[in-house]
């Protein structure tokens, strides 16, 4: 459910026009730290070559959570720079995904099954999901959530038969359907209700039952350096490619800590490599710890240092300009 509504946050017509831009800062900021981490993992921290593989993709991740939480807190969403940057860490996370997926998962003939009754239903939804809502929309029994939901546990029901990773068909979906749930601002409201108030919490409390403490506090330079590696080659991939763009060097600065913050996905990954025994349970509480910090870390020096506070000067005027005439056709629909 979290990746399926991170996928509908899209903004299909922004990301039509700064594709080019958007599909860049995102596969870099996949690739660099993917390598990088995977490169100190088995280099630096001697970890075996597959739970190596998968430090890279636990730490190559975007999150999707944090970046719009701040997006929302300062209005950015509303500007072309916030849609940009929220399209850049979709690609992101999406080529994480991918690699999870592809890497990890055993290929067989149940994986050519999944893959096409994913892209079967990846054809018919799209087409479907809007007339369904047109003719069963906006009633009590909330159709159009349970109809998602049969739609998005279904495939998920599919990857895992197949041996893959649910999150993948959920992240697509979510893209694929972003033109119509996305606009559906009430319905967007309700599932985010019912993940981050239901579901979300159980995943966590799962998922931070596997850290040993004990692990933390004996290897605590093991968490600095994959947190580190993390930041340095989102850095060193990320910036340069804001600069490629033109972007100011606070606003540079401003995507590229952005860019290096991460959360669900990460977890979603170490959780994943720990349940399929590809690394250890110290190995994972290192992971979800540098996660756990590259969501806190990065975020606090991008807003205290490089808030690009004309932006959000800009977002605040427009809100107010267009409070007048948001009530003036709400007083003409009445």
């Amino acid at each position: 459910m979290l990746t399926f509504l991170a996928g509908a946050e899209l903004d299909p017509a922004v990301f039509l026009i700064k594709w080019k831009e958007a599909c860049l800062i995102g596969v870099v900021g996949f690739v660099a730290p993917f390598l990088g981490c995977t490169a100190v993992a088995y280099w630096g921290l001697h970890w075996d070559v597959r739970a190596s593989w998968l430090a890279g993709v636990a730490m190559s991740t975007t999150s999707v959570a944090v970046v719009y939480a701040v997006m929302l807190e300062f209005g950015l969403n509303r500007t072309d720079y916030g849609k940009v940057v929220l399209a850049a860490c979709f690609v992101n996370d999406l080529a994480t995904v991918l690699t999870l997926g592809f890497k990890f998962s055993p290929f067989t003939i149940k994986t050519l099954e999944f893959a096409g009754g994913s892209a079967a239903a990846f054809v018919i939804l799209p087409w479907l999901v809007p007339r369904f809502f047109k003719r069963f929309g906006g009633r009590p029994s909330e159709l159009e959530a349970k109809f998602l939901l049969l739609a998005i546990f279904g495939l998920g029901a599919l990857a895992l038969w197949a041996d893959s990773e649910p999150v993948l068909p959920a992240y697509i979906l979510g893209m694929i359907l972003a033109g119509t749930v996305g606009k559906d601002h009430a319905l967007v409201r309700r599932l985010r209700t019912l993940t981050f108030g239901l579901l979300t919490p159980f995943y966590f409390i799962r998922a931070g039952s596997y850290v040993s403490v004990q692990a933390l506090l004996s290897g605590f330079s093991v968490l600095i350096v994959l947190l580190a590696a993390k930041m340095v080659t989102k850095f060193v991939g990320v910036y340069p490619i804001t600069k490629f763009f033109k972007s100011p060097p606070k606003e540079a600065m401003y995507t590229t800590l952005l860019m290096s913050t991460g959360l669900t996905f990460g977890s979603i990954s170490a959780l994943f490599g720990l349940t399929h025994r590809i690394i250890t349970q110290q190995q994972y509480s290192y992971l979800i710890a540098a996660v756990i910090g590259s969501a806190v870390v990065p975020t606090l020096i991008a807003n205290a240092f490089f808030l690009p506070r004309h932006l959000v000067q800009n977002a605040d005027v427009q809100a107010r300009s267009s409070e007048p005439a948001a009530a003036m056709r709400a007083e003409e629909a009445k």
